[in-house]
Order: structure tokens, then sequence, then C-alpha cells
């Protein structure tokens, strides 16, 4: 239990806390809307009103968080700082995107409650236009403002149209179709089957956030949602002047016809932010995205598994980072993360990259895995590098026992450690894992290995390294062949 704490309490206070803000804004907003400000509004509107407002102010918070997770070089930077202070805490910035997901369902859970109770108020606000009797509250409600079209309460001034079409001529209404559409497409393309199948699909729709925060920002511009003014509830006591409505505005009555105002748009002040910080992000990315990488050599394992081993200008790392590598011959938007498999002691850099999908498999194919002859160096592609970023692998130095556990093409932070160990000789033993579903996976990581074994037999510490690999699948005719 204690190291359960140790290890997940960071990030279940980060969790509790933020659905604690959401439950706060939440009802704040809701019980703000029950004021006698709004009395008029939920007489027209009925209790649907809050029921919109409530989820639109977790909507503001959660769209300020949302961008937050994926500025990966901001939080590589702050993952750093902290990291000094508490090791525990940097590695809370590994779950960004899982952090990125919850926000993203918070996102969709509110969103369809904002819609729905929108319907009900597009239907309510219809409804005080069709039902033209003067003795009724709603309709003289919905009258206001007939003449000026500026105080009035009801949106909706005609009996003459539908909600249908108040929902495209309207700012509100032609946003919220845009919000909603490409929500729609990115939290559909971002399932695990979509993102594993068809992960263009996924990459080229996530980009449909621009005309989401877009529409987002003036979505409150119509100020759609109208309560009483200020000015007119010092005149005009809603709770007195309600029952007496076909007298409003008569002389002798203390309840002149009152006056009503939509709150001025706030969301753009919570996502302003967020999206500063982010085109400060896309800006890092494009400079080094200029930044020249070369390749200095392709090696083609088996198993399918490419390595490339480049180098750039001022490039450092750390044990077990990552970075994210681009191709523009292959596509011009797509980033993909990929571990270091060199160590920091070497003067070049390496990722190993399995062929499992259509880019790997068109990279595979730039850099010459599909031909038999040697690819000259000027024919190589070129390639972008992004990072490199940290994760807890780092920390690796400061344990005397370590145990590594990897599967499959998973153990490629741990080829980075490895080699680094050969150089440090520490910690002081290490115990490493693999289990492999296939015998050709072994055989590049079997130099490595072998290497390894040899320099620590010269020195003298043959007990310093365990290996256990293990398998898990093989075909028949391999077992023939033992």
């Amino acid at each position: 239990m204690g190291n359960f704490a140790a290890n997940e309490g960071v990030s279940i206070f980060v969790v509790l806390v933020w659905l604690a803000i959401n439950s706060y804004l939440f009802v704040q907003f809701y019980i703000n809307f029950l004021t006698d400000k709004w009395l008029y509004t939920r007489e027209l509107l009925g209790q649907a009103l809050p029921w919109a407002r409530a989820p639109a102010a977790c909507l503001n918070f959660n769209c300020m968080l949302i961008l937050l997770p994926v500025c990966r070089n901001l939080l590589s930077m702050v993952r750093g700082t902290i990291q000094c202070c508490s090791r525990t805490a940097a590695r809370q910035f590994d779950r960004n995107i899982t952090f990125h997901k919850l926000v993203a369902y918070m996102i969709a859970f509110h969103t369809a409650v904002h819609i729905l109770a929108h319907l009900f108020n597009f239907e309510r606000f219809m409804d005080g236009q069709l039902n033209r009797n003067s003795s009724l509250l709603t309709f003289v409600l919905s009258e206001i403002g007939t003449g000026d079209n500026a105080a009035y309460l009801n949106p909706i001034r005609t009996d003459k149209t539908n909600p249908t079409i108040i929902m495209f001529t309207t700012i509100a209404g032609l946003t919220g179709v845009v919000i909603t559409l490409a929500l729609i497409l990115i939290i559909t393309s971002s399932m695990e089957v979509i993102r594993r199948s068809y992960f263009e699909v996924f990459w080229y729709t996530h980009h449909l956030f621009v005309f989401f925060f877009i529409g987002l920002v003036f979505h409150g511009a119509g100020r759609i949602v109208r309560g009483q003014t200020t000015a007119s509830l010092k005149a005009h006591d809603p709770l007195e002047c309600a029952e007496h409505f076909e007298t409003w505005g008569m002389n002798g009555t203390n309840c002149p016809v009152p006056q009503f105002a939509g709150n001025p748009p706030m969301t753009w002040k919570w996502v302003v932010g967020p999206m500063i910080l982010y085109v400060c992000e896309r800006l890092v990315r494009l400079y080094r995205y200029q930044q020249k990488v070369v390749i200095t050599k392709v090696v083609m394992h088996p198993s399918k598994t490419l390595e490339l081993r480049m180098k750039r200008k001022g490039f450092r790392m750390e044990v077990g980072q990552y970075v994210f590598i681009q191709c523009p011959s292959v596509s011009h938007l797509e980033w993909h993360p990929f571990t270091l498999t060199s160590a920091p002691e070497e003067d070049h850099f390496s990722a190993h990259i399995r062929i499992v999908g259509d880019w790997t498999q068109a990279l595979y194919e730039a850099c010459g895995g599909d031909k038999t002859e040697t690819q000259e160096a000027w024919k190589l592609p070129r390639v972008a590098i992004d990072g490199p970023f940290g994760t807890a692998s780092e920390d690796v130095f400061r344990y005397e026992v370590v145990v590594l556990v990897g599967a499959g093409i998973g153990v490629t932070p741990f080829a980075s450690i490895l080699k680094s160990v050969c150089a440090n000789l520490r910690p002081s033993q290490i115990y490493f894992y693999w289990l492999c579903p296939e015998t050709e996976a072994f055989e590049w990581f079997a130099d490595l290995l072998q290497s390894l074994e040899t320099q620590m037999a010269e020195k003298d510490l043959s007990d310093f390294l365990s290996n256990n690999i293990y398998l898990t699948r093989w075909k028949e005719n391999e077992i023939q062949m033992c």
C-alpha cells in the first residue's frame, strides 16, 4: 500500500483536484442561474437554462486544459525543472496523454449535456412565439424588444421561422454546429482501432481542433441567453412584478417593462493563455524542423526493424529518452515518437523503428529497405527531429539495483541504458528481462547483449548484468529445426 501511494499518490491527487474543480464550477454556475436576474429567462426556458449554462462553465475550464498536455516542449522544460526537487512529481508528466484523454472525455460529456439542454431551450424559445396569447407570460416576454430589437429576451423574433433556421443563421448556432462536428470527428477518430490501423485519419482529423477553438472563442458572441440588466432589476423587481405582467409599463404601475442583455463572451479569457503557449510550442517545433539532421548510417535488422543513426548539431540526450521523427518525403504533418537506442557517450544518436504501418513502411522504402543494393548517402531522405524528451528511465542511475522489463520492440529504451552501463558501471546490479513473441526479434538485440557480456567478463564483472530472455510464441517449423 505504501509503494502504491508513493507511485500513484500524486496522480490520484491531481485527478481528484481536477474533478473537484469541475464539480465546483458546475454547482456554482447552476446556482448562479437560479437568482432573480434569470427569473424571467427561467420562466421562458424552464429548468433547462441552468443545465445548459453549468456545463458551459466546465467546458471553458477543460478547454483551457486540453492543449497543455500536448505542449511537449513546455512539459519537458517543467519536468526537468522540478526533477531536482521531486522525482515522483516529475514522473507524472509522463502521463500527459492519459490526462489529455481524461479532459477530452469530460469535454465530450459536458458538450452532450450542453447541447441537449439547448435543444429544449430552442423549443421553448419557439413556443414563446408560436403561442401568441397576451395572457401568457412567455408570450409577453417574447414580445419585449420587438420595436427597438435591443433589450429582447427571446432571440427568436418571429413566429415565421423554426429552430433549424435559427441554428444556421446565428453566431451561437453556427459556431455550435462547427464545434460539435469537429469534436465528434476528433473523438471518433481517436478510438484505438482507428488510431492503430489508420493513423493518418487520426492525425489529420485531430487538426480540426483549430476550427474547434475558433468556434469556441466566437460561440458566446451571439449572446443568445440573456438575463435582466442590473439597472432594470432596481426598477423592476421580478418577484413582485411577475404576477402583474399584463400591466407592465402602464402609468401608475411600479413595474416598467424589464430590460434584458446577454453576458459578454468569457470563453476567450479561459483559452487565450493555453492557445498562446501552444502557438509557442509549434514555433519551437518549426525551429527544430529547420535544423539539419544527417543520417550517418542505416541498418536493416531482422524482423523488419530499421535502425537510423543520426547527428544534429548541439544534440544532447540522456538514457531512455525519446524523440519525434518526421520525414517530409513521407508526410509533411506526421511526427512519430521513437525511443533513442544510443547511449549519451556515443558520437551519434539512433532509433530502432519497427515496420508496422503505412508511415513506417514508407520510411523503410525511402531508406532503401526494399532494395538489395547499398543506398548512397545523398539518396537518403531528409528527416527532422523534435526532442529529446525525458521519461522515468532517466532515473536509472539513481538506484543501486535496477530491474528492466521489456516486451517485444518495447525493449528499445533499455538498449540506451545497457550501453551507458558499460561506460559508467552503475548501478551495482542490473536484472534484465525481455519477453518476445518471435525468434527473429532477438536477432537485432543479440549483438548488443553479447558485446555487453564480453565487456563485463573482461572486467571480471560477470554477475553485474543478469539477462533473462523469454520466448512467448514460436512457429512449428522452428520447433522441428530444434
